[in-house]
C-alpha cells in the first residue's frame, strides 16, 4: 500500500555534483600533504634541535650540581665539581653524536 501514495520521488544523482565532489576531495588530499609533509619536516628538526639543547645543558647542569654537592660533603672543593663537570660534558658530546647519527625518519 505504501507504493501507491504520492510522494518524492529520489532525485537522480547529477554527474556534475559527483565530479564536483571527487575534485574537491582529491584537491584536499592533495593540500593536506602539501601541508603536512613541509610541518612535520620543519617540526622534527626543531624537536631535535630541542633534544641537543637539553641534552647539553643537562649533561654539564647535573654534572655541576652533583659534583658541587658532592665537593660541599666530603670537603674537596672544587676537585670533584671539575671532574664531574667535564664528564658530564664528555657525555653530553657522546649523546650528541649518537643522536646526529640516527637516521632520520
Amino acid at each position: 500500500m505504501a507504493e501507491n501514495e504520492p510522494g518524492l520521488e529520489p532525485l537522480q544523482e547529477d554527474a556534475r555534483i559527483t565530479s564536483l565532489d571527487e575534485r574537491l576531495k582529491r584537491a584536499k588530499s592533495e593540500e593536506a600533504v602539501r601541508n603536512g609533509a613541509a610541518e612535520s619536516k620543519g617540526d622534527s628538526s626543531y624537536a631535535l634541535g630541542n633534544r641537543v639543547l637539553a641534552e647539553l645543558i643537562g649533561s654539564m647542569v647535573g654534572g655541576a650540581v652533583i659534583g658541587g654537592t658532592l665537593d660541599w660533603l666530603l670537603g674537596t672543593s672544587p676537585w670533584l665539581l671539575l671532574v664531574l663537570l667535564f664528564l658530564g660534558i664528555a657525555s653530553a658530546f657522546r649523546n650528541i653524536i649518537r643522536i646526529s647519527n640516527q637516521r632520520s625518519k
